[in-house]
C-alpha cells in the first residue's frame, strides 16, 4: 500500500494559493510531498501559459525526477488535455524522457489505443476506471493483466452512492480474476472516507490538490505536502480512525 500525490490535475490557478501550475513548482512540490512521506507522483504537466501539455511532459518528468530521483512519477492521459486523439497518440510517441507510468481513462473513446501504445513505449498503464461500463472495457483489454496499476476513481459525491460503485467495480474485477494492484481515490467530499476504505481494503491511495484541498478536519490545506501527511498519519494508524463501513 503506498500514498500517492496528485500535485495539480486540471485544477485553475484559483482554486488554491499553492497549486503547482510550472515546471518549477511541480519539482519543489513533488520534493515536499516526498518529504511527507508520499511514495509516487501524479502530475498533470502544463506548458508555457500554465495549460495542461502532453508535450510538457519532457520538461516536466526531468526536472521532477531532479528534485525525486528515487520517487516513481506518472502523468495523466486525459483526452481533454489535447482534445484530439491523434494528437494525444502523437505526443505520447514523441516523448523522449518517459515517466514511470501514465493513466488513461477507460471511459474514453480512445483508451485501448492509447493503452495499446503506452505498453509498446515501454510505460506502465494505470488504468482509470470510474463505473462497471469501464471496468467490463478494461477486461477486454488483451493486456489488462499486464497494467501497473488499476486505479478506481469515483467522482459521485454522494458517499453513500460512491462506496458501493467502488464496492461493486472491485467485485466485478474479483470475479474476473484480475490480480492487479488497486488505488482507490475520491475527489472533495468523497476524499478521506475513501482514503479510510483504501485503507481498511489494504489498498493504495491518493490525495492532493487534484482531488481536493481540505483537511479531514474540514479545514483547507497549506499545500499539497500537508494533505500527503493527513493520509500517511491515517496509513500508519497515528491518526483517529474513520468508521469505513
Amino acid at each position: 500500500m503506498i500514498v500517492q500525490a496528485c500535485l495539480n490535475g486540471a485544477r485553475r490557478s484559483g482554486f488554491h494559493p499553492r497549486l503547482p501550475l510550472n515546471v518549477e513548482a511541480m519539482a519543489r512540490d513533488g520534493a515536499s510531498c516526498v518529504a511527507a512521506g508520499a511514495t509516487e507522483l501524479h502530475i498533470h504537466p502544463r506548458g508555457s501559459h500554465g495549460q495542461e501539455s502532453l508535450s510538457a511532459v519532457d520538461e516536466t518528468i526531468l526536472a521532477v525526477r531532479s528534485t525525486c530521483p528515487d520517487t516513481l512519477v506518472g502523468v495523466s492521459t486525459g483526452a481533454w488535455i489535447e482534445n484530439d486523439a491523434e494528437q494525444t497518440r502523437n505526443a505520447i510517441t514523441g516523448w523522449n524522457v518517459l515517466p514511470d507510468y501514465a493513466s488513461v481513462n477507460l471511459s474514453e473513446a480512445d483508451a485501448p489505443a492509447v493503452m495499446k501504445l503506452l505498453q509498446q513505449r515501454g510505460v506502465g498503464i494505470e488504468a482509470g476506471i470510474a463505473s462497471l461500463a469501464d471496468a467490463e472495457r478494461f477486461l477486454g483489454f488483451r493486456g489488462h493483466g499486464r497494467v501497473f496499476r488499476i486505479l478506481i476513481e469515483i467522482g459521485e459525491q454522494d458517499l453513500g452512492a460512491a462506496r458501493k460503485m467502488a464496492d461493486d467495480i472491485a467485485a466485478l474485477l474479483d470475479r474476473a480474476g484480475v490480480r492487479r494492484p488497486i488505488l482507490l481515490h475520491g475527489f472533495d467530499a468523497t476524499v478521506w472516507p475513501f482514503v479510510a476504505v483504501a485503507h481498511q481494503r489494504q489498498w493504495s491511495t491518493r490525495v492532493g490538490l487534484e482531488d481536493g484541498k481540505h483537511l479531514p478536519n474540514g479545514t483547507i490545506a497549506s499545500g499539497n505536502a500537508a494533505l500527503v501527511a493527513a493520509a500517511v498519519a491515517i496509513y500508519a494508524n497515528r491518526a483517529a480512525r474513520w468508521d469505513a463501513d
